[in-house]
């Protein structure tokens, strides 16, 4: 009798099928795609969160550091560039026989990727001019009123960047200029905060002579209850009754009734200005590291307390706005104190508008394109 082997049934996944598998699967190990669209969804948001917290820690390390009479130093991010780059390698070879135990069956398949991330960071230190211009020249009164115009709260502003207004000086209590303010600044700010809550007051830009200049316009036609602050404001400054339209100038004292010499601060006077109130580590208060506090004024207002808050301590902070780590302790500012805050970015604010002129040139910088 013939004996006819018997043969087990195989069953195999049609030829086609695993052709587009095993290509699918290469295609995918092997990071066939493109990174432009998705890099900026990622990369654009991470680097503007990084320099934005770093903008703060900066700007508060270099207020501290004036508290101990240590050296500010400035680096811009003048430039970022991420350049990536993605590889692969795709090898692939397939075989199918017949199905009978002896004939087997091969496939192979391979895949390699290399990605790359070569970010390029540019930094440009605040140095000579540059460094005169930001930190070292007064702010002029145009861009003062520039933010009242947009919109800033004007008893703020004129707070934190004058000295004095036709010779009435406000408080200072930088170690250099440590004086009262005069009980007038204060109401003057007052009066100038309900003029602009009522939407009376205002700033035109004007040119006579090919000279710009600076109008500061407090309506006539305004409400009865604020009638009185705007007289408040003539009598403090000197100002003619009857005039509408009043010149900005730079200056200790004005020329004419008609006309408001601001004596503005510079952003190093502002940053001393922030630094005498910083609540300073009593060892080092003690050890004669830092400058003490200043005086306490004879008759206490609001307006005398710390324009920004900044609090040290050993431990680092759970909750806090920006933070940083100075000689062994931590000074930070509060999350939950929204009057610090406000003031501290109305400060960056500043600190970008004390540029004038032309902008320094960037490094020329050649990156591949891969």
């Amino acid at each position: 009798m013939d004996h006819q082997t018997s043969v087990p049934k195989i069953t195999h996944l049609p030829y086609r099928i695993r052709l587009l598998v095993l290509i699918a699967t290469a295609c995918y190990v092997g990071g066939c795609g493109t990174l432009g669209p998705t890099s900026i969804q990622r990369d654009r948001t991470d680097y503007g969160t990084v320099i934005a917290t770093t903008w703060k820690e900066q700007t508060l390390l270099n207020i501290v550091k004036l508290r101990y009479a240590d050296a500010p130093v400035y680096l811009e991010v003048s430039s970022v560039i991420s350049s990536s780059a993605i590889q692969s390698q795709v090898n692939f070879a397939a075989g199918w026989f017949s199905g009978w135990p002896n004939d087997g069956s091969s496939q192979a398949i391979g895949a390699s990727g290399v990605y790359t991330d070569r970010p390029t960071i540019s930094y440009t230190p605040l140095s000579g001019e540059r460094f005169s211009r930001y930190l070292l020249q007064p702010l002029s009164p145009e861009a003062v009123f520039s933010l009242i115009q947009a919109g800033y709260p004007v008893d703020r502003v004129l707070q934190l960047t004058v000295r004095a207004a036709n010779g009435v000086y406000n408080r200072s209590v930088s170690p250099t200029r440590l004086r009262a303010a005069d009980p007038r600044f204060y109401e003057l700010l007052d009066a100038l905060r309900r003029i602009q809550r009522s939407e009376s007051l205002g700033v035109r830009v004007s040119t006579r002579a090919n000279e710009r200049s600076e109008v500061l316009m407090i309506e006539r036609d305004i409400p009865d209850d604020v009638e009185k602050d705007r007289r408040t404001v003539r009598k403090i400054l000197h100002l003619r009754p009857d005039k509408d339209e009043l010149t900005l100038t730079f200056g200790m004292v004005s020329r004419s009734d008609t006309e408001i010499a601001l004596l503005t601060r510079s952003m190093s006077e502002i940053f001393l200005e922030l630094a005498a109130t910083i609540e300073a580590p009593a060892a080092h208060l003690q050890d004669g590291r830092a400058n003490p506090m200043p005086p306490v004024p004879d008759h206490p207002s609001p307006w005398d307390d710390p324009l920004v808050r900044i609090h040290s301590s050993e431990e680092r902070p759970a909750d806090a706005y920006a933070a940083v780590h100075y000689r062994d302790y931590w000074f930070w500012i509060d999350d939950h104190d929204m009057k610090s805050k406000s003031e501290f970015l109305f400060i960056l604010v500043l600190f970008s508008l004390a540029e004038t002129g032309v902008a320094p040139q960037a490094p020329v910088i050649t990156v591949p394109a891969n």
